[in-house]
């Protein structure tokens, strides 16, 4: 374990805590059910601040934290994160930007073959058993 602190302030993958904890003092946010208690004895030993997008670092977080240089977030957005208090007192903030830019184009594509060609209505027909009662009427619409 280093000596260097940081505050996880949101839950992340085990492996990710596993390789903070290992290498740095890590401080989880909800092991301290008051955070004015967590501040006031571990404020100047976090020099970093990681979370996601539903938790950041605000302005009155970074305020209590003298020593922080750095605010992470191990998901795409920074709308939890105070950029214009990070910027005033030097601290440098990142985030994953385009981690699942591939994944979301797949998957719009998937779910407009999927709505064109009626497959999840087809699924339902053929799970239901209605394909003995007669044929499923099939559709030829086609992206433009």
């Amino acid at each position: 374990m280093g000596s260097i602190g940081v505050l996880l302030v949101a839950q992340a993958m085990p492996y990710l805590e596993q390789e903070l904890d290992r290498r740095y003092k890590l401080f989880r946010a909800w092991d301290y059910p008051n955070a004015a208690q967590l501040l006031s004895q571990h404020a100047t030993a976090i020099r970093a601040v990681v979370g996601n997008a539903s938790a950041g670092a605000d302005a009155a977080l970074i305020e209590a934290l003298p020593k922080l240089e750095i605010v992470s977030s191990f998901s795409v957005g920074v709308d939890k994160i105070d950029l214009e208090k990070c910027r005033e007192k030097g601290i440098r903030v990142t985030n994953t930007p385009d981690v699942l830019t591939d994944e979301v184009s797949d998957l719009a594509i998937g779910l407009m073959l999927a709505l064109l060609r009626r497959i999840c209505e087809s699924d339902r027909f053929l799970r239901s058993g209605q394909w003995k009662r007669g044929d499923y009427k099939l559709t030829t619409k086609q992206l433009k």
